[in-house]
């Protein structure tokens, strides 16, 4: 008897191999959101890094956008199946953020406007993994796609990239968000299909 491991349904040919399995195509940006839209004027906006030693790094708006840029063209997958290839972005660096900051935390969880919360392990941000993202295809960031700025972590599924980010909180020991609690799954690996805790 074949057995199939939950969500595969095989690949068409000629389907991307950049599609992780599970995944369907989409050229339309989908709006999910696990509550209301917060709505941060950019003269209140901040982000902050605090550490597990009590330190806390903060830049405005204006600050964060005077950083060195980078523009990543990505592909993006949400748990809830679809993917769009080729995203292009621009945002900073966690690697500049994190240059001036002091921690042996090895966990990560981000803190967004409006409450949400989700945890990684802080090496899926650094190494040029991850971005704060401000701009989309070439404009602002719509507040419904997580404007003014949001995470970007675009390796793994997409509710790991937090909307209306505000700031991440470093950790000694793993803290699940919002949707871990929820039973996803802790990590989220789109190519493991990591949807739910037991995957």
């Amino acid at each position: 008897m074949t057995t199939f491991t939950r969500g595969f349904r095989g690949r068409r040919r000629g389907e991307d191999d950049r599609l992780p399995p599970g995944q369907y195509l989409t050229e339309d940006f989908p709006v999910l959101s696990a509550g209301p839209t917060p709505h941060v004027p950019l003269d209140r906006w901040e982000f902050t890094i605090d550490t597990e030693a009590g330190q806390v790094h903060r830049w405005t708006w204006q600050e964060l956008t005077a950083l060195p840029y980078e523009e990543p063209a990505v592909d993006i997958h949400c748990v809830t199946s679809w993917s769009k290839l080729g995203t292009s972005w621009r945002g900073v660096s966690l690697d500049v953020l994190f240059e001036d900051v002091e921690t042996t935390a090895d966990y990560a969880l981000v803190h967004s406007y409006g409450g949400y919360t989700t945890n990684l392990p802080l090496d899926d941000l650094l190494d040029g993994k991850a971005w704060i993202a401000y701009r989309y295809e070439g404009e602002e960031l719509a507040a419904s796609h997580g404007g003014p700025a949001r995470l970007l972590v675009p390796h793994l599924y997409f509710w790991k990239s937090a909307k209306w980010v505000r700031g991440i909180r470093l950790l000694t020991e793993d803290w699940p968000g919002f949707w871990e609690t929820a039973g996803y799954h802790n990590y989220g690996d789109p190519w493991r299909e990591q949807r739910y805790a037991d995957d």
